[in-house]
């Protein structure tokens, strides 16, 4: 029985290695969150002839759909053919075809892709045809832009649910294998273990069907749509789902061996009736003086040992073989999230993987090990077992905080990041709550250091925990009604039994335990909202209007001699923008003017002046301009600017529907120092 076991873990780890090595495979390099960085028509210009297509080039591969590209016409009208491909074939570009004879106005491009990270990005943008005009274009013809928001909650719930399960089940199953083997003939933990895996299971399969509708911006009724789940079986992330989903299967054999060899009972060293076979050495002797009579019993001490350590034997040799079993799935089912996230893309690639699933490893054995361990003191163990989880989560914090730095550092890129990007700032929140939760174990330990102190103590609380009611037994009755009076009896005596075990030092104890694992919760939700962002060197780029047009509209504007934007008197709109770069040159620090006119739908003419903390006109090595409207997702939709002088820059701003916009303008004053300050106004 003992090999068949033996050959069952060994085919277990084959699989496991095989698998492993499927989806580290597929992970290659490229640049976290793509984004867009040319357009044909160019943003904002003015064509004198109608386009036959409309081309968006990115920074890295992205994946379409049917809708992903969608041109709308002044009234609104969708003017596209549908079905956008690649251009050329180029993964890193896309492209739809438009009607023929579309007349003279401005159109509204709406994009939608993913990313080689496997997370959605979207954005719209304008050109002209002849001359700019007004444009209707409604939120609702700009919804696909943004995910559905029940969409979006049920997507992110169960991205949570699947990390908690993970450190769920990886991490009850590491405490069992390492601090109290003893755990998994218990009920209590085994429906721990059922309840990691079942809720990753669920979870992965939720999210499977919910990505389609997520990507796409459609409701809850596309969830089970066959065709978008066929469609996220060929994306990346798809990939990984299918994998977590065959690594699940793997886990349910894992599962069933660690129970049905852990839950074995131990075989006794000495069988009854082998007290004269170990006996008969002393037999054979004469006289059986003391001196005798006591190598007789430090022989049959030695020869008890080696009995014990033989039956103890097969029990190591499991234990030592579901710890690689385990060792190995846990590295697969942390390789299907870090293989589709943003550890997959960016800068040393190499690296971010292999850290980022050992940093899921170290958060699983952390946060699972402490719902293990309250089930544990729940069920009376002793300081013995609580020390060896203690060194456990110990080792599990030093590598959370390695690698927690370094994941750091790559998704941030810069100090102003960390507090002006909501990667940044979610990433402080996540730092909050683990030194809460650090202050918490702190006091764990020293609740441990107490009952260290006191052995009898703890020696109480394993008898308390199982009590022996005296007459119980005896009290057998075969009248129904008594026989229920007694065991009422006999649950009460027991919990009454386990309250009197629960002294003062091990309730400090699970209280510390118990904070410790209600803020695990609140990282989980934190690190999915992290997961769910654009870095922080991502997002500042996007933020700072990046994506800046090519010199080829100005020059085109020129040269067809497009009309300026009527100003109109009294129409002026000044906005103030005090900016500080933080450095020290004379630049650093001033008021950035921005003035519209004639602030309304369509072109305006923009004039942009820098000034310094003295109020005279200051000149920077580099600024750029660019509007966005968040209630619609649009933008940011950069302006072109032409130098007018020290500190003066003017161009035209299409600002094509009404509501509430956001200027932004980004400050470079030196070759390090750089802002970008920003601010509300209202169009229409």
């Amino acid at each position: 029985m003992e090999k068949a076991a033996h050959r069952r873990i060994a085919g277990l780890l084959g699989t496991l290695g095989a698998l492993l090595a499927l989806m580290l495979a597929g992970a290659g390099p490229a640049a976290a969150h793509a984004t867009l960085e040319s357009t044909d028509p160019h943003q904002n210009s003015v064509v004198a002839t109608a386009p036959q297509a409309v081309t968006l080039t990115f920074s890295e591969s992205v994946s379409l759909s049917s809708d992903s590209v969608r041109v709308l016409d002044p009234a609104g009208k969708a003017v596209d053919t549908g079905n956008p491909g690649h251009a050329d074939g180029k993964a890193d570009t896309a492209r739809v075809g438009l009607n023929s004879g579309l007349a003279n106005g401005t159109y509204t491009v709406a994009w939608r892709a993913v990313s080689e990270d496997s997370h959605p990005i979207g954005g719209a943008f304008t050109f002209s045809i002849g001359a700019p005009s007004d444009t209707s274009v409604s939120a609702t013809a700009l919804q696909g832009a943004k995910a559905d928001g029940l969409v979006s909650a049920l997507y992110g719930t169960g991205r949570t649910v699947a990390y908690a399960a993970f450190a769920l089940l990886a991490g009850v199953a590491a405490f069992v294998l390492i601090c109290w083997p003893e755990g998994a003939t218990r009920r209590r933990m085994q429906r721990l273990l059922m309840t990691g895996w079942t809720a990753l299971l669920a979870s992965t399969v939720a999210v499977l069907m919910l990505r389609g509708p997520y990507e796409r911006g459609s409701g809850i009724g596309k969830a089970l749509d066959l065709s978008l789940v066929r469609a996220t079986l060929d994306e990346r992330i798809g990939t990984a789902l299918a994998a977590r989903l065959l690594l699940l299967a793997a886990s349910g054999v894992f599962l069933s061996l660690l129970v049905g060899q852990l839950g074995q009972p131990a075989r006794s060293a000495a069988q009854p009736g082998d007290a004269g076979t170990t006996g008969s050495p002393g037999s054979t002797g004469s006289g059986g003086s003391g001196g005798s009579a006591g190598d007789e019993e430090a022989e049959e001490a030695e020869l008890r040992e080696l009995e014990q350590r033989a039956a103890e034997r097969p029990q190591r040799e499991a234990r030592l073989g579901l710890g690689v079993a385990g060792l190995v799935l846990s590295i697969a089912l942390a390789a299907t999230w870090v293989g589709a996230d943003h550890a997959s893309v960016g800068i040393q690639v190499w690296l971010s993987l292999p850290l980022g699933m050992l940093h899921l490893i170290a958060m699983a054995l952390w946060l699972g090990g402490l719902a293990a361990l309250l089930v544990a003191l729940r069920e009376g163990v002793g300081a013995q077992v609580v020390d060896r989880f203690s060194k456990v989560a110990f080792g599990s914090v030093a590598v959370l905080a390695a690698t927690g730095v370094y994941q750091s550092w790559r998704g941030l890129g810069s100090w102003g990041a960390l507090t002006g990007t909501e990667y940044g700032r979610l990433l402080l929140v996540k730092t909050g709550c683990v030194a809460v939760m650090l202050g918490a174990a702190w006091f764990s330990r020293t609740w441990l250091a107490r009952l260290r102190a006191a052995p009898a103590e703890a020696a109480e609380v394993e008898r308390a925990a199982v009590p022996e009611p005296v007459g119980v037994a005896a009290a057998h009755s075969e009248d129904p009604l008594r026989q229920a009076q007694l065991a009422r009896q006999q649950a009460a005596r027991e919990s009454a039994g386990r309250e009197r075990g629960l002294t003062p030092t091990r309730a400090g104890l699970r209280r510390s335990v118990l904070v410790e694992a209600l803020v695990a919760v609140a990282v989980l939700v934190v690190t999915t909202m992290l997961t769910n962002s654009p870095p922080g060197r991502v997002a500042s780029e996007v933020k700072a209007g990046a994506v800046a047009p090519a010199a080829g509209p100005a020059a085109g504007s020129a040269a067809g001699g497009v009309p300026a934007p009527q100003t109109e008197p009294g129409r002026t709109v000044e906005l103030k923008l005090p900016y500080d770069t933080k450095g020290r040159t004379p630049n650093a620090k001033g008021t950035a003017t921005v003035t519209l006119n004639p602030a309304r739908t369509g072109p305006n003419e923009v004039h942009l002046a820098l000034t310094g903390a003295d109020g005279q006109p200051v000149d920077v090595p580099e600024v750029q301009l660019a509007f966005t409207l968040p209630d619609r997702d649009l933008g940011p939709l950069p302006v072109a600017l032409t130098p007018e002088g020290t500190g003066r820059w003017s161009g035209t701003a299409q600002l094509p529907l009404a509501g509430t916009w956001v200027v932004s303008v980004q400050i470079r004053s030196s070759d390090i120092d750089q802002t970008t300050p920003t601010q509300q106004f209202k169009i229409g």
